[in-house]
């Protein structure tokens, strides 16, 4: 996948339209707002501001799944598989209007495997406010 149709992903499938519920809900509401700053190969860079008074720990473990994945893309992989194991670190909040950026950075992108690891800052200090490390199998698509 190109680096382009990798920003269109992760800028575009948070728009909600109409007040029917979208496809993958849950992943526009969270993604809703989400910049791509940066997009090179292994690498992702985005930024969002803080809805809420708190930045609420699903939402962070749902952003490393979603902008970690993006990371494999860019790779040129052609999907992204599923998760295997998902841990995240929570070293500091983040508070309402405040402006984060992930940075999600593939670290292996193999035949069966790929490893993530995508960090949240404050845009403004740079204070690490989360670490996730993503793993992911890269099962091939069945042939039936």
């Amino acid at each position: 996948m190109d680096m382009e149709t990798v920003k269109e992903y992760l800028e575009n499938s948070a728009n909600i339209d109409g007040d029917e519920l979208p496809l993958r809900f849950f992943e526009r509401l969270i993604m809703h707002g989400l910049r791509v700053d940066l997009i090179e190969t292994s690498r992702v860079i985005c930024t969002f501001k803080n809805g809420s008074n708190y930045l609420h720990g699903g939402v962070t473990a749902t952003l490393v799944d979603l902008v970690g994945s993006a990371a494999v893309y860019t790779v040129g992989a052609p999907f992204t598989g599923v998760s295997v194991e998902i841990n995240v670190s929570y070293m500091d909040a983040a508070y309402a209007d405040e402006e984060i950026e992930i940075e999600a950075r593939a670290l292996h992108v193999g035949k069966a495997v790929a490893v993530l690891s995508v960090e949240f800052r404050k845009k403004n200090t740079g204070k690490i406010i989360a670490q996730g490390r993503h793993t992911k199998h890269l099962s091939l698509p069945s042939k039936m």
